[in-house]
């Protein structure tokens, strides 16, 4: 070990994932196992202000694996912006002898985690988000079970939509992120998917979806992004009128963000948790935990969020003045080569779809 800490912290921040909880038990786990303490931090950032904290122990971590949510609680907290509320932040951490934070959740999480680490707290990023939408991971907590809960949904409605004969224009949760629009359109047959990150065609889909009406096609399941604001409750109506088709709206919303963890997230919480423990202990820090494959590596969370808002466009200018040409090019590539993965998958989502 780099250096001797005795006693760290964990919280939860953002939105909540399935596979959390999975997450905050491996890092309780893993700690006791190299005598170290963890603080519990409830309510996230608003908690570490507030001074909302419990000594866990391993049976306050005990059977919660399969629980959904976060027994840790979440909370947004625009005191934890400003300086006074770092300094509050600081004072609890300092106060509860926490030297080190292992901080769980999506990109705001990740800045807030800067933010101590530049005040003194040394803190470990863990990605858990269901919009998988975290540039420098292929894979965050939540993303699976976010999954596999909207395609158990889809599917009973794809039942009612051929007893009936009708379309169902379905908008599915994942913030600016069209993962799991296209991961779900394609495990559930849709006949068309809509994301905001790349063009769609909808004359086209008007004229497939009457080409399958007269191969006397019954159902048709249209998956919208919800990145893609407003627009599937208009495009239910149009389909409609065009096709003459009786079409339907629905919004999946928040379901998809409960119910026990997958298989493939209890274990992904589970590594993570326990590389975030292994980095703090080794005397590293402002690293985020990535998952590539089945690699666990970390990357520091500056350049982690600089990548991110390069692949989501929304670099502003000076943004990249502390990287050298090299470093560019590198970040550049890095996120054309996510780019074309997730515009291959889509295309190949389309190219069975009817």
């Amino acid at each position: 070990m780099a250096q001797q800490i005795r006693r760290i912290g964990v919280l939860t921040s953002g939105g909540d994932a399935p596979g959390m909880n999975a997450a905050v038990r491996a890092v309780v786990r893993q700690a006791k196992e190299h005598d170290v303490e963890v603080v519990a931090v409830y309510e996230g950032y608003k908690g570490l202000i507030e001074g909302n904290t419990k000594l866990f122990g391993m049976r306050d971590v005990s059977n919660i694996i399969n629980k959904g949510g976060t027994i840790l609680y979440s909370a947004r907290s625009k005191e934890f912006k400003t300086e006074e509320g770092m300094i509050k932040a600081v004072e609890t951490c300092l106060r509860n002898g926490i030297e080190g934070m292992v901080c769980i959740g999506g990109d705001g999480t990740f800045r807030g985690a800067t933010d101590l680490t530049r005040r003194g707290i040394p803190c470990i990023g863990i990605p858990a988000t269901i919009d998988n939408d975290i540039a420098s991971t292929e894979y965050t907590i939540g993303y699976d079970t976010a999954m596999n809960t909207a395609i158990q949904m889809v599917d009973n409605l794809r039942d009612t939509c051929e007893s009936h004969f009708r379309c169902n224009v379905v908008e599915i949760m994942g913030r600016h992120s069209g993962y799991i629009a296209v991961n779900v359109g394609l495990a559930t047959g849709a006949a068309q998917i809509v994301v905001g990150e790349l063009p769609f065609d909808e004359e086209r889909m008007y004229e497939e979806i009457l080409i399958g009406k007269s191969r006397k096609k019954r159902h048709y399941i249209i998956m919208v992004a919800e990145g893609v604001k407003g627009y599937a409750e208009e495009l239910t109506q149009k389909i409609e009128e065009r096709t003459g088709i009786e079409t339907r709206f629905t919004r999946l919303g928040h379901v998809v963000r409960g119910g026990s963890p997958t298989l493939r997230d209890r274990v992904a919480a589970s590594r993570m948790g326990i590389a975030a423990v292994d980095y703090l202990l080794e005397g590293k820090s402002n690293m985020v935990v990535c998952m590539h494959g089945e690699n666990i590596s970390s990357m520091d969370i500056e350049y982690a969020l600089m990548l991110d808002k390069m692949y989501k466009n929304k670099l502003k200018d000076g943004d990249l003045k502390k990287y050298n040409e090299e470093e560019v090019a590198r970040m550049r590539a890095y996120c054309d080569k996510k780019a074309a993965a997730f515009k291959k998958l889509y295309n190949q989502a389309l190219d069975i779809s009817q």
